[in-house]
């Protein structure tokens, strides 16, 4: 069996029965964000989070609110691609007290964080998101940043939900080559976004988590020959599940991979290149050049969590759902390892 039968959902879906158990309903995957992600009980077990990361033409910049029960936490960071001037600023919360952080339950509602140290403030309104960023001491200077992210009405976006069990489970939203205009200001340097070059991708996850986990994630969006391309492909945690969240999209078409992809690299040196090959057949053929590695590690007791993740360039070919080869080269985007313990 060399694809997965992989349920397409059409309809508005609940993610959790009324036991806050996995709903079967909700297996399969969609290409608008309706799945309702309802999360209750499983008291520490539960993980939520809002990641974007966006490319512009001079910096990578990023932003994450996560939830974990147990803290809240939140990650900013920026690298400056000819330099490789790179920064994080992390701010974990213990059970998230004082934060008055609600997790949405939908992918695109809004969602605030809130302390002394920075202010992240992202709204949804017809059809673009609105990121803040302020923070008075991002590497000994003011961070601020304003995104207008749009997200072009007709697009697909990847949403899937993979099940372990009915006890384990995660819906994760992967939307791409989101075009944004706006700023990043750190200190004197102001990066200009403008919509023709500039691409914001959207991690959304919901779901109870096994004690341990491990994957892997590959993603792109840039213009490549005047097309916009989004690339998406994860690996190891969705393994066995009869799910995946590997997808290709070309000017918001969306081709869906049912099929395993497979992510060889070497863990003692990540700056090495990555290949990333669907299982069984040549629909996926790539490799990954990075140039550079970002590195967090968390570590308290319980919890831990170590990332690799590299930024660098894909080349390769990609078959679409049309029969038609997509050829990538050069393209921009990053790839990781995330072992966590949580």
């Amino acid at each position: 069996m060399t694809q997965h039968a992989e349920r397409e959902i059409i309809e508005l879906t609940r993610l959790c029965d009324r036991k806050g158990n996995l709903n079967p309903e909700a297996i399969g995957f969609a290409r608008k964000p309706i799945i309702d992600c309802n999360l209750s009980g499983h008291y520490l077990r539960k993980k939520k989070w809002n990641y974007w990361c966006v490319y512009g033409e001079e910096i990578l910049f990023s932003v994450t609110i996560c939830h974990f029960d147990y803290a809240a936490t939140c990650f900013i960071y920026f690298l400056e691609y000819e330099t490789q001037r790179f920064f994080e600023k992390t701010i974990t919360i213990p059970l998230g007290i004082g934060t008055k952080l609600k997790m949405p339950s939908r992918v695109l509602e809004p969602i605030r964080f809130a302390n002394s140290e920075v202010h992240i403030n992202i709204t949804f309104f017809q059809n673009q998101t609105f990121l803040n960023v302020t923070s008075k001491n991002f590497d000994n200077e003011a961070l601020h940043a304003e995104l207008t992210i749009h997200h072009p009405k007709e697009d697909d976006t990847l949403n899937v939900v993979i099940p372990w069990n009915r006890q384990t489970f995660q819906f994760t939203a992967k939307h791409h080559t989101l075009p944004t205009t706006g700023f990043v200001k750190i200190g004197e340097r102001n990066y200009q976004f403008f919509e023709e070059d500039c691409y914001a991708v959207l991690d959304f996850g919901r779901g109870i988590w096994p004690r341990e986990a491990l994957w892997n994630w590959g993603m792109a969006s840039q213009r490549v020959r005047n097309q916009r391309v989004g690339l998406n492909f994860g690996g190891k945690w969705t393994d066995g599940t009869g799910m995946t969240e590997n997808a290709v999209f070309v000017d918001g078409k969306m081709t869906k991979i049912h099929e395993d992809v497979l992510f060889n690299y070497d863990r003692k040196n990540f700056m090495k290149p990555w290949y990333i090959t669907t299982k069984f057949s040549d629909q996926v053929i790539l490799t990954f050049h990075p140039f550079f590695e970002r590195v967090a590690k968390t570590d308290v007791k319980l919890v831990k969590s170590e990332v690799h993740q590299l930024v660098g360039y894909y080349n390769g070919q990609v078959k679409l759902e049309d029969g038609s080869t997509l050829v990538i080269q050069q393209m921009l985007g990053c790839i990781e390892e995330h072992i966590a313990k949580w």
